[in-house]
């Protein structure tokens, strides 16, 4: 009895009463302000039967109508209703829903993928206190989670393990990370498809945009993509490697329930895949540095070309220290090396820095699993651009934490234009396990500033007009946006 008590007194610090839904409802009796009031997004289709377990045990603890299926509600529609209505409910003077507003949290329970879904949609709403960010490892990689301190495996679905995990969200610290939009714009001619990549085929964080030509006598028109990540962008055999599993999952998703066999079958894919050793199947045009001119924009606010190995078959542009399920591709070089390569201090998530980071093959990936193992580091940029080469393949396997798609290519008579800038932050919560470090966490590290994102260049940036978005919220999309149904 005594312990049915603690747990309702403990949730009543978590509870959000119907009306602030639905506001038709009459209001709630509530006889304490919730100190720590959550919204709770679970994607049902993540880890097996785990999302549809933990959402029946959310609901039993919790109100009905603060846990929600992504499946079946979209984060955007969402939070557009309830900061409206919380709006609503401030002008007439209820005292509760302004608590609310102030000390709302977020929590999301599914892979990366799922997670860059919401952070984008919550960068979309541009709120003036946007809500920090929760996130309940579901997926296979887990990197988003594993950074900040929230393990790399689903904690439990049983009322216990969710009661613990609500506690640490309770006792968690905002914590500020920067956010990376992504703009892809390919060229062709005029009378070709505008939409090579089917809606559905595309990752969460990333949407078709369209752009009307200025001229329309134009024999050019652009096909737009744009989105946003977190964690990582990566281009190469392991996004290739990736896409082979993510569709065999697609195919036979009864297959993949367990975690241990679900990293088997990527291993044998990536034998498969030809990851461990080139074949006549993946010839060296595949190699990064044949692929595409990579340019890099530091501190000088001027574009520069990066030297890429020949051998570099794989280049991730990475945000936290956490890749692959939890390895660091980028490491701790020593003070010699970093100023031999015009590197600033271990890299921080909120520094306005990308980590670029290239592999080998798989084997060289293999080196990670050492103490001191790392890739082999490229550059630190807060602006990334990969200009295609004509005929150089047909496609391109890419990634945005943790997912990815096939890139289709023009081949003659077309070009593709990839470029990645830094693009403001959001607020995640962190644990005390928490391993992403910030700029003012460390005394040694309050010389390091952030780099801005604006620079010189930018008076002549094409790409201005995609930027004012991620496009993760349909709610808050422009008139020219593709609708995604």
């Amino acid at each position: 009895m005594k312990n049915n008590l603690e747990k309702n007194n403990m949730l009543k610090e978590f509870y959000i009463p119907t009306y602030i839904f639905v506001l038709e409802a009459p209001a709630d009796k509530v006889s304490q302000i919730p100190t720590c009031p959550v919204i709770v997004f679970i994607n049902t289709k993540s880890g097996g039967q785990l999302g549809h377990d933990l959402i029946v045990t959310y609901r039993k603890l919790l109100n009905n109508s603060q846990v929600f299926d992504l499946l079946e509600e979209a984060p955007d529609k969402v939070l557009h209703k309830l900061y409206g209505n919380l709006e609503r409910l401030k002008r007439d003077g209820d005292t509760l829903a302004a608590e609310i507003h102030r000390r709302l949290r977020l929590i999301v329970a599914g892979g990366d993928g799922t997670t860059g879904w919401l952070l984008g949609v919550v960068s979309d709403l541009k709120l003036v206190h946007p809500p920090p960010v929760a996130t309940v490892p579901l997926g296979t990689g887990n990197n988003l989670p594993y950074s900040f301190g929230w393990g790399k495996r689903n904690p439990g679905t049983d009322q216990k393990s969710v009661l613990s995990f609500l506690q640490l969200v309770r006792e968690a610290k905002d914590m500020k990370i920067d956010s990376w939009h992504i703009v892809m714009r390919m060229e062709g001619p005029k009378g070709s498809t505008c939409d090579p990549i089917a809606p559905l085929d595309l990752p969460h964080s990333l949407h078709a945009f369209h752009r009307v030509p200025n001229n329309p006598q134009d024999k050019e028109y652009s096909c737009t993509f744009r989105g946003g990540f977190w964690n990582y962008f990566s281009m190469g055999m392991d996004a290739q490697v990736s896409y082979a599993f993510h569709s065999e999952r697609k195919l036979h998703p009864e297959k993949f329930k367990n975690q241990l066999s679900n990293q088997k079958t990527y291993l044998k894919l990536a034998c498969t895949q030809g990851w461990f050793c080139a074949s006549l199947c993946h010839p060296m045009s595949r190699n990064i540095a044949h692929l595409a001119k990579v340019k890099i924009m530091k501190k000088s606010g001027k574009w520069e070309t990066l030297e890429i190995p020949q051998s570099i078959r794989s280049i991730v542009c990475l945000n936290l220290p956490s890749f692959s399920g939890g390895l660091n591709p980028w490491g701790a070089p020593s003070e010699r090396k970093q100023r031999k390569r015009d590197l600033v201090m271990p890299p921080l998530v909120d520094d306005g820095l990308l980590e670029i980071v290239g592999f080998k093959d798989a084997w060289h990936g293999l080196v990670l699993l050492s103490p001191k193992g790392h890739g082999t580091r490229l550059a630190q940029a807060h602006r990334v651009q990969f200009k295609f080469y004509k005929g150089a393949t047909d496609h391109a396997y890419m990634r945005l934490d943790g997912e990815p798609w096939n890139q289709p290519l023009p081949k003659d008579d077309g070009k593709v234009l990839l470029e990645i800038a830094h693009a403001g932050q959001v607020k995640m919560l962190a644990t005390k396990n928490c391993i992403a470090k910030g700029i003012h966490e460390a005394p040694a590290m309050s010389t390091v500033h952030p780099e801005s994102s604006s620079s010189s260049d930018d008076t002549d940036d094409d790409f201005a007009e995609e930027r004012r978005n991620f496009g993760a919220a349909l709610s808050f999309r422009y008139m020219d946006d593709v609708t995604k149904e």
